[in-house]
């Protein structure tokens, strides 16, 4: 199991704010582990050899505990060491088994506290080595989120896209070294914020929309408006019951082969937090369009893989299910998209044309599966009255890897 390691929690008022229990684990430790800044809120009563962490760390981390083999190891964590902090990290690297954890409040905790939120109906983020765009999938009218900062300039650059993104009206409270005796609070709006911080922040966020804003929903379907695209769209009727075939489920991959414009692959990510999605497409524009879509939607996490399949997706990671919307007659694809799903996975594909039709009856005959026809009409002027225009059909398979 290896030598056990002691994650102590502290927070910014340091040693002071350290419960009996926390202090002797440090006073116990032949080695502390931690940041520069943990490690000087560590009196020098306490003996330990102290070790700064390197950098990057997450690669280097497996060598410096081998180093450490056979000392008692204390590791400083800011907060709690298991809410965006390194005792996740620990746990996977080296195994929970190892660890015993000291946790301390959160700053999320201390700030929730501070402002009166209940902290079950709060959003916690993180934009600590994250896109700041994923900011933008969790806001939503009267939405209340608390933001780990990734340093002193992280304020201004939320409100910065809070305002682009029509949000200006957003209420914000930057709150400075919670915990310490020199805590600040400084609040204002998104668009008329202006000024420093201290690096040790934690941004809160009472969500406004700017008049005539319209945030787009929760559920799959979003307006095809809400896409830059140059026609390859999934468009959104067909969309939601893709999606619904699709089927999203929690930390699922999902395969976008021929992505166009990404929709589906966004939506896909869009279901949960926890949802992946590579997107695969062969023309170099539409595959930065797809990059550039899911960033305005919330999901800068989407892989996008430029390259044509079945080329492409050799190395991919294995994916828990696979949607095919271009490149259906291309030879190899749908083979190769089906050889690629471990037991219990599911494919859908679309298509629009005779000849992917075709290929999706001959698989369909093969392998069996369920196949369905969409047919959207949208009522348009006829004179002085409105009359129905149908769009293309789209013929629908789906299948589920049950061998």
């Amino acid at each position: 199991m290896g030598d056990p390691l002691t994650v102590v929690g502290i927070g910014a008022d340091g040693w002071a704010g350290l419960p009996a229990t926390h202090r002797d684990a440090l006073r116990d430790a032949e080695v502390l582990l931690g940041g520069p800044r943990q490690l000087d809120l560590v009196p020098a009563e306490v003996r330990g050899e102290r070790r700064a962490w390197p950098s990057p760390l997450v690669p280097a981390l497996p060598g410096v505990l081998d180093s450490l083999a056979g000392r008692r190891v204390a590791v400083l964590a800011s907060g709690d060491p298991m809410f965006f902090g390194i005792g996740a990290t620990l746990a996977r690297v080296a195994g929970p088994d190892r660890l015993r954890v000291l946790t301390h409040p959160s700053s999320v905790a201390l700030a929730c506290a501070r402002l009166g939120w209940g902290a079950e109906h709060v959003t916690a983020l993180s934009v600590v080595g994250r896109p700041l765009d994923a900011l933008r999938r969790a806001l939503a009218p009267g939405a209340r989120l608390v933001v780990l900062s990734a340093g002193a300039a992280s304020p201004q650059e939320i409100a910065t896209l809070l305002t682009g993104a029509g949000w200006g009206g957003t209420r914000m409270t930057v709150l400075e070294r919670l915990g310490a005796h020199d805590e600040r609070a400084v609040t204002g709006t998104a668009a008329t914020w202006r000024g420093e911080s201290d690096a040790l922040n934690v941004v809160a966020l009472d969500c406004r929309p700017d008049d005539g804003l319209v945030p787009p929903g929760e559920t799959p379907g979003l307006p095809d408006a809400s896409y830059d695209h140059d026609g390859q769209l999934t468009k959104r009727e067909v969309r939601a019951v893709t999606l619904a075939h699709l089927a999203p489920r929690p930390g699922e991959l999902l395969w976008d082969v021929g992505a166009g414009s990404g929709s589906v692959g966004i939506e896909w990510m869009r279901a949960h937090p926890r949802c992946r999605a590579i997107a695969v497409e062969s023309r170099p524009g539409r595959a930065e369009r797809v990059a550039a879509n899911a960033a305005a939607l919330g999901v800068p996490g989407l892989r996008v893989v430029t390259g044509r399949a079945p080329d492409a997706l050799a190395g991919l990671d294995t994916p828990d299910v696979v949607f095919v919307g271009g490149g259906l007659t291309g030879e190899g694809v749908l083979d190769a998209c089906l050889a690629a799903l471990p037991r219990g996975g599911r494919l859908v594909a679309n298509a629009v044309t005779t000849a992917t039709e075709a290929a999706l009856a001959a698989a369909h005959a093969a392998h069996g599966g369920e196949l369905v026809r969409v047919q959207v009409a949208r009522a348009v002027p006829v004179g002085g009255f409105h009359g129905w225009r149908p769009a293309m059909p789209v013929t629908l398979w789906s299948w589920r890897n049950d061998l």
